[in-house]
């Protein structure tokens, strides 16, 4: 599902990835772990597509068979759009629509017509356990339920790949359990492809695979 070899990624003098390989299998739930500044959240971004790796000629990186480096920015944005999900540490919901406008977004961005968009956010949103709030709106939504609410604008439009970089970070130990089994039930059900960056040991070994990072590399 994913493929990416030999990243290599500076910011200036500073080297942040260096020269990074991995290949993540479709259905696959991966962790990634390390130490703050090792890397970790720049190669998530890359994988997808939000940064850009250094131009190497031996770097490629492929998603569901797509070699995403040979995309120019529009192509790059209906690719991201359409097959990769992102649930972020602090939710990203826009504080002036509801619940169900926030998970519609994606998929009005991928021109879905609205009634479809709307069937598909409300069964979403159902089996998040959060159809009872989809006309509030986030600041009426507790921390859990803005999160679930993110989970399902990350799932709106089917995408092959989820990833998420710290996703329970800003929960408490209950419900940051809560969402971390609802990523397993949500792979089972659809066998999406998910890759977690987590400081959350806990989740982090209930992964298929752990990888770490230290100082730009894969460890193991």
């Amino acid at each position: 599902m994913i493929k990416a070899e030999h990243i290599f990624k500076h910011y200036g003098d500073l080297k942040v990835l260096d020269d990074v390989s991995l290949d993540i299998k479709s259905g696959e739930v991966v962790s990634i772990v390390g130490s703050s500044g090792a890397g970790k959240t720049t190669l998530l971004q890359i994988i997808g597509t939000l940064e850009k790796a250094d131009k190497e000629s031996q770097t490629s990186i492929e998603i569901n068979g797509e070699d995403v480096t040979a995309l120019n920015q529009k192509a790059l944005a209906k690719f991201r759009n359409k097959h990769i999900g992102f649930i972020f540490q602090f939710h990203q919901l826009l504080p002036e629509f509801t619940a169900l406008e926030n998970v519609c977004i994606p998929a009005f961005i991928n021109k879905t017509p609205q009634a479809e968009a709307e069937k598909r956010a409300k069964e979403l949103l159902e089996f998040l356990s959060v159809s009872h709030r989809i006309n509030h709106k986030p600041s009426e939504l507790s921390g859990g339920e803005q999160q679930r609410v993110a989970v399902a604008r990350a799932l709106i439009n089917n995408p092959d790949v989820i990833l998420a970089d710290e996703p329970s970070g800003n929960l408490d130990s209950t419900t940051a359990k809560q969402l971390h089994d609802l990523f397993f039930k949500l792979r089972d059900e659809f066998n999406q492809t998910f890759v977690i960056v987590t400081h959350n040991k806990e989740l982090a070994d209930m992964a298929d695979r752990k990888l770490v990072m230290k100082d730009g590399k894969i460890q193991s």
